[in-house]
């Protein structure tokens, strides 16, 4: 008899069991989000009701600030996280490797919401 074929764990199901930096406040960013969503389709219906332009965007003002705030909140668990966990690779090569390139990440996510 065959023994069973134990799957390979392929790198994208590797990242679905991965813990997250933000995993410890996930229902906190789920609700910061579901809050936002709710504020956006508050400003869509605003437009469909003709409201004043400037109130609109006072709006779309207010959704911004809030997904920085989410931003900031992901880019802050991101390092404490992350790079802090790249950063107890035993091995001195690998360990400047991958401080290296979670640092990368992180500044490349920046830059995109910089943008």
């Amino acid at each position: 008899m065959s023994e069973p074929e134990v799957p390979v764990m392929e790198p994208a199901d590797a990242e679905q069991h991965q813990q997250h930096g933000y995993s410890a406040n996930k229902d906190a960013y789920l609700l910061r989000l579901k809050r936002i969503e709710g504020q956006v389709r508050g400003i869509a219906r605003m437009v469909d009701e003709d409201k004043y332009c400037i109130d609109i965007l006072t709006q779309v003002a207010a959704v911004t600030k809030a997904l920085h705030a989410v931003s900031l909140g992901l880019v802050e668990e991101h390092i404490g996280h992350c790079v802090v966990g790249a950063a107890s690779e035993p091995d001195a090569k690998l360990r400047a490797e991958a401080i290296d390139f979670k640092v990368k990440e992180a500044t490349d996510a920046i830059g995109r919401l910089l943008r």
